[in-house]
């Protein structure tokens, strides 16, 4: 293989003249410019892995490698384009035959070329989410699955339950036992529609996403003529962000470098946070000993960062024993600004030390852009979400919908809407329409049936469950609609309307946490929005008034502060840490830093130590965003519901690191919107 670049040479190219030595740092350009063979390249937060790569195939095509002989696997699109048109622009050879792109758009090209070999035509169709739930609903309508007594999962939790199957390599009966423990009694079932989705995919020539992947597999290992084909053809593979692999991914890598190819992989194990959704940081750890000979070069050098952040973000990932090890050095100067850490009362007070501390750096003259608030869940980003909009800070999520605008919460809100005013008809449809059996027809009829009730418009009503007995609702829903009236009951007891927070509580639990697990693979994340919806409650005696402030937030964009000729695209950013990885800002506050909220409490009861150095990992990428400032806060009380206030232990994770490392302010009890103690 080392003779390759002699052998392959086209004396007629002419060279791009670019100076590599002069244009990479040293660690770079010795992963650049390595010979041929198995090559691991261990590229640091904002060490510049893009420009590694980059060069890395200009460096090839200088070589002499035939741009066909070249693959460059990326996890987006976006990443694939823009390698490519940077190369182009770096080197004069043509490099139309080289083929770039996701796993999932090379495994398509592959298969277009060859799926007769498997059953299909060439012209297969490729199902989205949507397309999948409509098949998935028609294979459980023919089984004829009796869903009258308990809720059968619907069919966009069937999807991510079977794509986790294709991508992690456990059986069905292992995902639902680790993951879906609640549908353990559904176990037969879901296995015929499983069987019967394969079967119906083969039937209409249609693939999902993951056959694209888990069919190429398939079709390379079972034909050995055309896996040599593809062989030959790939003699350089490159692969990006080689952390995030599945197990489908790495398998389909080995086996086109079993024939003697040379593939580099580019990651950071240290970023390796998707495990949820089958990425095997093993993958990257073990990928010098699956290679023999397999040369590993580190990217430490980091362009982002001033050294105060690196400083922190090395001592703290030096915690996790699963890593390669490596130290980050900032090729910037000190700012002379330490990390701080920010204790602070409550949720409340750390929202507006957020919101006050943001007003100040904008006045000091960093834009509204470059600043971002990061969270390990969305709905930790509630009372920020608030005082933002208070105070007319504008802000955009990237890790969702603004909190009053989801799905769950506006479902739970219509329970409350409908108990207070009985001639909503929006929202008693949307509650009807949460029941089994029931579409947009039958809740028409469910509508005019209340309406011949003449409870709409009367001022009092008798227990809402002796009402509701008097319908007639399909088969299906027969059970819920029974349990509806006994949770209205509960709203309004006695004829008056109970607290805001009780009413939330009895909502979720009397109906709509079966929904969740029925309706969303997510449903733990969505439960935990709903409770912290439960402790907003608590500020409010009164039902109208909580539901007009959930009105008014949830249409409010937020108004930019100061000068209206300034750029209507300042705004902080908002974000899920999983959602910011690969991003930057000047400045960053990082919230929840409390144990049960970050790390997650569900990992802290499983006591698994790679689940806990994953969380690790999530908070190395949290830090490791910030350029300039960062800021790290955690509340010292968490009022809950029912279970009154929390006091909160600091994240574990803050003990990771010398204290000497971080700056502690002390925000007292007396913050207003005015001002604030000590240190400013």
């Amino acid at each position: 293989m080392a003779r390759e670049y002699t052998l392959n040479r086209r004396e007629s190219a002419s060279s791009s003249g670019i100076d590599y030595r002069a244009e990479l740092n040293d660690e770079q350009f010795g992963a650049v410019t390595s010979p041929p063979g198995p090559t691991l390249v261990i590229a640091g937060a904002g060490s510049g892995k893009t420009r590694t790569l980059t060069y890395r195939v200009a460096y090839l095509l200088d070589q002499g490698v035939d741009a066909r002989n070249i693959l460059l696997l990326t996890f987006t699109n976006k990443a694939a384009r823009e390698m490519t048109e940077r190369v182009r622009t770096l080197v004069p050879h043509d490099v139309s035959a080289l083929w770039s792109g996701t796993f999932h758009s090379i495994g398509n090209r592959i298969l277009r070329r060859h799926a007769e070999d498997l059953g299909f035509t060439k012209a297969f169709s490729i199902l989205d989410r949507d397309d999948q739930k409509s098949l998935l609903s028609s294979v459980i309508g023919a089984l004829d699955i009796d869903t009258k007594s308990r809720r059968f999962p619907k069919a966009d939790v069937l999807a991510s339950m079977f794509s986790l199957v294709e991508n992690t390599g456990e059986s069905l009966e292992e995902v639902i036992m680790h993951r879906y423990p609640y549908f353990d009694d559904w176990q037969e079932e879901i296995e015929k529609v499983h069987k019967g989705y394969v079967k119906r995919k083969l039937e209409t020539n249609s693939m999902d996403f993951d056959d694209l992947l888990v069919l190429t597999l398939r079709l390379l290992k079972e034909n050995e003529d055309l896996l040599k084909l593809y062989q030959k053809r790939f003699r350089h593979i490159l692969v990006d962000e080689y952390q995030d692999t599945n197990s489908v991914q790495t398998e389909l890598i080995d086996l086109l470098v079993a024939g003697g190819s040379s593939v580099m992989a580019v990651g950071d194990d240290a970023q390796s946070i998707y495990s949820w959704r089958g990425a095997d940081m093993g993958n990257i750890l073990s990928f010098p000993k699956r290679h023999a000979g397999c040369k590993v070069f580190k990217i430490e050098t980091n362009y982002r960062s001033v050294p105060e952040i690196l400083d922190l973000s090395n001592a703290a990932i030096k915690a996790n024993l699963e890593r390669f090890d490596k130290d980050l050095r900032s090729s910037r100067e000190a700012l002379g600004v330490k990390p701080a850490l920010v204790p602070l009362q409550d949720p409340s007070l750390q929202s507006q030390f957020i919101s006050q501390r943001i007003l100040e750096l904008r006045d000091e003259g960093i834009p509204l852009e470059e600043m971002a608030v990061l969270y390990r869940a969305h709905f930790q980003s509630l009372e920020v979400q608030m005082e933002l909009t208070s105070r007319g800070i504008p802000f955009s999520i990237t890790s969702g919908l603004r909190f009053f605008e989801q799905a769950h919460i506006k479902d739970i809100a219509s329970f409350l809407r409908f108990a207070t005013n009985r001639r909503d008809e929006t929202s008693f449809k949307r509650i009807v329409l949460l029941l089994p059996g029931i579409g947009a027809k039958g809740a028409d009829k469910m509508w005019a049936q209340w309406l011949k009730t003449g409870w709409a418009v009367k001022e009092d009503t008798p227990p809402w469950s002796e009402v509701l007995s008097t319908f007639k609702p399909p088969k299906k829903a027969e059970t819920h609609w029974k349990q509806l009236g006994y949770i209205f009951d509960e709203l309004t007891p006695n004829g008056e309307f109970a607290k805001p927070s009780d009413m939330v509580y009895s909502v979720l639990e009397g109906m709509y946490d079966d929904y969740l697990c029925a309706s969303y693979d997510n449903a733990e994340n969505r439960r935990n929005d709903i409770e912290q919806l439960m402790s907003y409650g608590m500020n409010f005696d009164d039902v109208l008034e909580f539901l007009a402030q959930l009105s008014l937030l949830s249409s409010a964009d937020g108004e930019p502060t100061g000068d209206k000729s300034e750029r209507d695209d300042e705004k902080v950013t908002l974000s899920s840490i999983h959602q910011a990885k690969g991003l930057e800002w000047k400045v960053v506050f990082v919230i929840w830093l409390a144990d049960g909220q970050f790390p997650n409490g569900r990992v802290i009861e499983a006591e698994d130590d790679a689940m806990m150095e994953e969380e690790r990992r999530l908070f190395y990428v949290a830090i490791t965003r910030a350029k300039d400032e960062l800021y790290m806060s955690y509340p010292l009380i968490n009022p809950k519901s029912y279970t009154g206030d929390v006091i909160q232990r600091p994240s574990r994770f803050l003990d990771d690191f010398p204290k000497a490392l971080v700056e502690e302010w002390q925000v007292g009890p007396s913050w207003d919107h005015e001002g604030v103690d000590e240190p400013f």
